[in-house]
């Protein structure tokens, strides 16, 4: 066990959400029981455990057992100490890493840290982002800020939060308002309540493509493409920021060459790097179509491609999901479609897209 790759999960929510009450929360589960967690402000997170041991200034031993550190200036440089005094037995072995982000935070800076570190893909893998949403205030909070839908749109689980303060015909109504809001904002993501404990730490963090204690993976819960498919958006009755934001899927029965598959990336990144919040995909590539290729991409960093050893279920075509700000669908979909043309005319498909793209751009 101590050679797989660490899972690496995100907490995120805006101001006053209720992050460090679900942290406090999931601390106590045996799950998070060998954890690392990594805060930005000690002082501030208002962590309630007794601290039993002091490792040094930026690490605590919490009476659960995990582990709590400060972010020391740099994320990575956090994360290498971490993992630096782990190997060298200085620091208890934890199996797992939580990165509780600031309030205002956009995740995607810290999806790139472990995205694009060389060293740190060889070590850790991302598991996903939980994101904590505020039922009393949030539909106010993505009103007025941009930062909180893009925290919604690109988490793989949504925690409602303080639907208990909700009450009445009143509280009912927003209760079914703010749920419907954060489901067409990001119709993939498994959403959980505070409320009855359903945001435990099983149902939290099982939300990785790669889980060790699977034969197989689970990609079509990973991708949850059935959603997007199903999920229609509509421009009507939500805030400018939502607008802003849409999610879509497709699938392709045919293979991509590797060139291909390269080039597409390469493009995606050149074009939409910037307003693609988020890409999982897995890909039948024509080099060896029985072993589909896993992609996971924030932005323009793109998590190296994995091989799958077979394909997962019954379903061999390829499925592209993205979460995105201010683009088409078929832009993104043309694009991939025509490096997966084979027969007379793919190339100028490829022509007509590329030209399309700079014009829009």
């Amino acid at each position: 066990m101590t050679n797989m790759p660490i899972p690496v999960a995100v907490l995120t929510g805006f101001l006053g959400a209720g992050k460090t009450t679900l942290l406090n929360f999931l601390l106590k589960d045996p799950l998070l029981s060998n954890a690392a967690v990594i805060i930005n402000e000690f002082g501030e997170t208002g962590i309630d455990h007794l601290l039993v041991e002091r490792s040094d200034e930026n690490v605590v031993e919490l009476s659960s057992g995990c582990l709590c550190c400060t972010i020391r200036g740099d994320l990575i440089d956090t994360i290498y100490d971490l993992l630096a005094r782990r190997d060298a037995g200085t620091l208890k072995s934890f199996d797992r890493i939580v990165i509780e982000t600031t309030g205002l935070a956009d995740p995607a800076p810290v999806l790139h840290a472990v995205m694009s570190e060389p060293v740190l893909l060889a070590r850790c893998r991302l598991e996903g982002i939980i994101t904590v949403v505020d039922a009393v205030n949030g539909p106010a909070t993505l009103d007025a800020h941009a930062e909180a839908v893009k925290q919604v749109a690109v988490a793989d689980r949504i925690v409602l939060a303080k639907v208990d303060l909700l009450s009445g015909r009143e509280g009912e109504d927003q209760l079914f308002s703010i749920i419907a809001r954060l489901r067409k904002l990001n119709p993939g993501a498994r959403l959980l309540t505070t409320h009855r404990n359903e945001a435990n730490a099983g149902r939290l963090f099982t939300m990785g493509l790669f889980d060790p204690t699977k034969k197989t993976p689970d990609v079509r819960a990973w991708l949850a493409a059935e959603a997007h498919n199903k999920h229609r958006h509509h421009h009507h009755d939500v805030s400018r920021h939502d607008d802003h934001i849409r999610s879509f899927s497709f699938a392709d029965d045919r293979a991509i060459s590797p060139q291909g598959l390269e080039l597409f990336l390469e493009l995606l990144r050149s074009y939409h790097g910037a307003n693609m919040l988020r890409m999982k995909a897995v890909v039948k590539v024509s080099d060896d179509p029985e072993r589909p290729v896993v992609l996971h991409g924030v932005q323009h960093v793109f998590h190296p491609p994995s091989r799958l050893a077979a394909w997962p279920d019954e379903d061999r075509r390829s499925r592209l999901v993205f979460i995105v700000k201010d683009i088409e669908k078929q832009a993104i979909e043309g694009l991939f479609r025509a490096f997966t043309d084979q027969i007379t005319g793919g190339a100028a498909a490829f022509t007509d897209t590329t030209l399309s793209l700079r014009r829009s751009t």
